[in-house]
């Protein structure tokens, strides 16, 4: 089977998710999923903004204020003090420093971190019915907009932690691919690789990109590289569905359609439908598919990343 990445893979993450006491209340938000499963299998670079420039711990809370398009971080009590260009300044420069991250978890609902929906006060003292993203956040997300984020309350749903996940991963294989030398062949090959994965996640998109590497010859690898990555992860980020699943699961199981029996095929074609309509979880047609693929080996399949794009041990597809 391919193999994901060796090495763990470092995702940025608010401080505060990993049990720093940074809080402006002198407390922390401890994720166990962060700290404790996911630590597992990545390095962390924690980081608090607020603090970072310089706000002490416990601290007068700050909050959104004005306009949700363009909102400005003020004191809770003490309105004046804006902090919106120290935060903003701050999140452009961590963007520059954090360059071998390949993800980000961000705390949720935080003026200065959250990632969508933070509360946007008006002059009435109610927040509007448009929310905002914090100003740290949309500092630093602006300068990397490949980069896969997410909030923490949002991992616990299950299709929105394994398609995080799914992209940290691709996204840390592009990585050593740039390290590696980025040539057309390996390109192609990259591509090829994540072709299943596509199809579940972005159909459109997956035909989308073989078309634009379909003239890959003429055009200037430097330039059209960019474009193929930012287009993948747009395209990633779309969650994968039951029925864009089971699409990829009846391709995948066509490749043995000469070599299993009868009741083999009638087997497998029943889990992939217990699965659409729900009954099973990914992984038990996904089991069998691996199965048949370790007694009939297909170089071309074992390659795809559709099959392991993140360790097994995490278990992500045990719950989807």
């Amino acid at each position: 089977m391919s193999a994901v990445l060796s090495s763990k893979p470092t995702l940025g993450i608010s401080a505060c998710l990993l049990g720093n006491e940074v809080r402006y209340n002198g407390g922390h938000k401890q994720s166990q999923l962060c700290s404790k499963i996911l630590g597992e299998h990545f390095e962390f670079i924690a980081v608090c903004p607020e603090v970072a420039i310089g706000l002490g711990v416990p601290r007068e809370p700050i909050r959104l204020v004005g306009d949700p398009a363009a909102p400005r971080a003020v004191g809770t009590r003490q309105h004046e003090r804006d902090l919106s260009a120290p935060l903003a300044a701050y999140g452009e420069r961590m963007a520059g420093e954090l360059q071998g991250i390949c993800g980000y978890i961000f705390m949720q609902k935080s003026p200065s971190c959250g990632l969508e929906r933070v509360k946007v006060y008006q002059d009435s003292g109610s927040p509007s019915a448009a929310g905002a993203r914090g100003i740290y956040a949309a500092a630093f997300c602006a300068r990397h907009p490949n980069l896969p984020v997410e909030e923490d309350g949002r991992l616990n749903d299950s299709v929105l932690r394994e398609n995080f996940l799914s992209r940290v991963f691709a996204y840390a294989a592009w990585q050593t691919l740039l390290q590696e030398g980025l040539t057309r062949h390996r390109l192609l090959n990259f591509h090829s690789r994540y072709k299943y994965l596509l199809m579940a996640t972005d159909p459109q998109h997956y035909h989308a990109l073989g078309q634009l590497l379909g003239n890959l010859a003429e055009q200037p690898l430097q330039e059209l590289a960019p474009r193929y990555f930012s287009e993948l992860m747009a395209a990633l980020k779309k969650c994968a569905t039951r029925g864009t699943h089971s699409n990829v699961l009846q391709h995948l199981s066509g490749y043995f359609k000469r070599v299993l029996s009868a009741d083999d095929k009638a087997e497998l074609s029943q889990l992939i439908e217990q699965y659409r309509t729900g009954l099973v979880p990914l992984v038990v047609p996904l089991t069998l598919l691996k199965h048949h693929l370790r007694q009939h080996p297909n170089a071309y399949l074992a390659e795809q990343q559709y099959l392991q794009p993140h360790p097994e041990n995490l278990s992500l597809r045990n719950a989807l």
